[in-house]
């Protein structure tokens, strides 16, 4: 599974009220108007930005610490962002984001700057960044991980195929 975005960045402990406010979290119900909404506290007008559909997070420690609601990385999926990208994740927001079909990678992301552009090989254990010529390995994904991803996570997952094989 290959993965390509642009690098839009963010510091150490970003916590879900920080990706989607808690204001907005039982007010709007539609994902797509949710995600209108994401990281808005901290980067105002951040939705709009997005290159929507070729777009990565990248973070440093502890990325979506806080809250176990699910509607922080349902956020961040719906507003077009491709994955999530950073040295450590809380371990619920890792969990929920699988759960939802948002890929995470966690990966030294030092040197990774605003604006560059980054591919994404799942498989291969792979993150290049193409705007610096510096490819990093990461963990590869095990396939049933990535099968659970192609289809859009698990309850998408449980509904086409009725069971898990691992």
């Amino acid at each position: 599974m290959k993965i390509k975005g642009k690098a839009y960045v963010f510091g150490d402990n970003i916590n879900t009220d920080f990706i989607i406010s808690g204001r907005y979290k039982f007010s709007i119900t539609d994902l797509n108007e949710l995600a209108k909404h994401v990281m808005e506290d901290i980067a105002p007008g951040f939705y709009d930005t997005l290159d929507h559909g070729n777009s990565i997070i990248v973070a440093g420690e502890n990325f979506g610490m806080g809250s176990s609601r699910e509607q922080a990385p349902l956020a961040i999926k719906y507003a077009g962002i491709n994955a999530v990208v950073a040295k450590s994740f809380a371990r619920i927001f890792f969990r929920n984001s699988f759960n939802v079909g948002l890929p995470l990678v966690e990966v030294d992301t030092d040197s990774i700057e605003q604006g560059d552009e980054l591919e994404i090989d799942l498989d291969k254990g792979v993150l290049v960044n193409t705007s610096k010529g510096i490819e990093k390995r990461i963990s590869p994904l095990p396939k049933v991980m990535q099968k659970i991803l192609q289809e859009g996570g698990m309850i998408d997952y449980f509904a086409r195929h009725k069971d898990i094989v691992l």
